[in-house]
C-alpha cells in the first residue's frame, strides 16, 4: 500500500512509498481504510524532532476512515463502520481515567513505540501510534471512534485533533466567561478554532494575533473582532484593556518566547492558557515574585482539556447548528503525492489546515 514515509528525523521531505504493509492486527486492534488526514503542526514537529517520536515513521495522526476489519474482543465496532481516528485513547483503567481526566492516559503514548507499519528494509513507526498517512492503518479499538453518516470524513478528521484541541482549550479548560476579553497567540488550524471556542462562550473581545498576513484575515471570519501583527499586540492591550491586560491569552505556538509574551499580556488575575506542544529543552520561566504577586492562572492544556469523546460529540452538535465552521479552515487539498507541497503551505502560514485525500 501507499504511505508517506519520513527516514530520518530532521528531513524537510517525505518520501511517497507504495511498499509499505500495516502490521500488528489481533485482539483488541482495529484496521483502517484512511479516507481524509490532515496536516497538523505536531506532524511537521515530530519531523523536525521538537516533539519526540521515532523514526523512520509515517506522520499523521488527524485522520478518519473506514474499518476493514476488527480483531477478536472488539465490540461496538463492525467492517464498513466510518470512523475517526483518536490519536490519544483512553484505557479507562489507569488512575488518570478514574479520576476523569482520559486526556492524561498515557495508553497511547505507549503505542509510539511498537512499529505499525514494515516495509521490505525493516519496521516503520506511526506518529503518536497513528500514521494516517497511509491507505491503510492498524489501532486500537479506542483510537476508532464511529462519526454520524452525515459527517464527511474531513470534517471528522479535523475533529480528531485540532478543532478538539482548540475549542477545548477555550471550553474546558478555561473556560471562557461571556463577556470577557480575550487574545489568541498563533493563528493556524488550533489557534482558529480556539477563537471559535471563545465566540461560542461569548467572548465581547477575541484578538488575533500572528505574523501572517493572510491567517489574520481568516481570523476574523472565523470570530476574530481584531486581528494584529505580533508588534501591535501591545497597542491592542492599552486599547482595549486600558493596559490592564486581556482576562485570557491563549499561547498556541509552542515556544517559550511567545507563552512569555502570552503571560505578559495577561491581566492580573487572568489566565494564559498554553495550547501549543513544544520541545523539551525550551523552558518558559517566570519569577517567584510574579508568580505569587499576579496571581496570573497558568494552565496547559491538553488534547482540549476534558474527555475527548465527549469533545468530539460537542464539536458535531456545533457543527451541525452553525455554530462553528469547519468546513472552511480546510484551505487546500491535496492527494498523498502532493503531501510536500502541503508541508511547504504549513510551514509558511500559507494554509490553516490541508486535508489530504487518499
Amino acid at each position: 500500500m501507499r504511505a508517506a514515509v519520513l527516514h530520518e528525523t530532521g528531513q524537510e521531505k517525505l518520501e511517497v512509498l507504495d511498499d509499505v504493509e500495516a502490521v500488528g492486527f489481533g485482539p483488541g486492534k482495529v484496521k483502517l481504510r484512511i479516507r481524509a488526514t490532515g496536516l497538523c503542526h505536531s506532524d511537521v514537529s515530530a519531523m523536525s524532532g521538537v516533539l519526540p517520536q521515532p523514526a523512520p515513521f509515517i506522520p499523521g495522526h488527524e485522520g478518519a476512515g473506514e474499518v476493514i476489519d476488527v480483531g477478536d474482543g472488539v465490540t461496538g465496532l463492525s467492517a464498513g463502520d466510518r470512523v475517526l481516528v483518536c490519536w490519544l485513547p483512553a484505557c479507562g483503567e489507569c488512575p488518570s481515567c478514574k479520576r476523569g481526566q482520559t486526556q492524561l492516559c498515557l495508553a497511547g503514548f505507549m503505542n509510539a513505540g511498537t512499529p505499525n507499519f514494515k516495509r521490505p528494509g525493516g519496521d516503520v513507526f506511526g506518529f503518536a501510534g497513528t500514521g494516517t498517512f497511509t491507505e491503510e492503518v492498524v489501532v486500537g479499538a479506542g483510537s476508532a471512534v464511529p462519526i454520524p453518516d452525515d459527517v464527511p470524513f474531513e470534517i471528522a478528521a479535523l475533529i480528531g485533533c485540532g478543532v478538539t484541541t482548540g475549542l477545548g482549550a477555550a471550553i474546558n479548560t478555561a473556560k471562557v466567561e461571556a463577556g470577557s476579553s480575550v487574545a489568541v497567540i498563533g493563528c493556524g488550524g488550533v489557534g482558529i478554532s480556539t477563537i471559535q471556542g471563545a465566540r461560542v462562550q461569548g467572548a465581547a473581545q477575541i484578538i488575533a494575533v500572528d505574523p501572517v498576513a493572510s491567517r489574520r484575515e481568516a481570523a476574523l471570519r472565523f470570530g476574530a473582532t481584531e486581528a494584529v501583527a505580533p508588534d501591535g499586540l501591545a497597542d491592542a492591550k492599552q486599547r482595549i484593556t486600558g493596559g490592564e491586560g486581556f482576562d485570557y491569552v491563549f499561547e498556541v505556538v509552542g515556544k517559550s518566547a511567545t507563552a512569555r509574551t502570552a503571560y505578559e499580556n495577561t491581566r492580573r488575575g487572568g489566565t494564559l492558557c498554553v495550547v501549543g506542544a513544544g520541545a523539551m529543552d525550551d523552558n518558559f520561566q517566570v519569577n517567584m515574585f510574579e508568580l505569587f504577586f499576579d496571581e496570573k492562572r497558568i494552565l496547559p492544556s491538553m488534547y482540549g482539556g476534558g474527555d475527548v469523546l465527549r469533545s468530539f460529540d460537542r464539536a458535531i452538535a456545533l457543527w451541525r447548528a452553525g455554530r462553528i465552521d469547519l468546513e472552511s479552515m480546510i484551505t487546500h487539498r491535496v492527494r498523498l503525492d502532493g503531501v510536500n507541497d502541503a508541508l511547504d503551505q504549513m510551514r509558511t502560514g500559507e494554509s490553516l489546515r490541508t486535508c489530504i485525500e487518499l
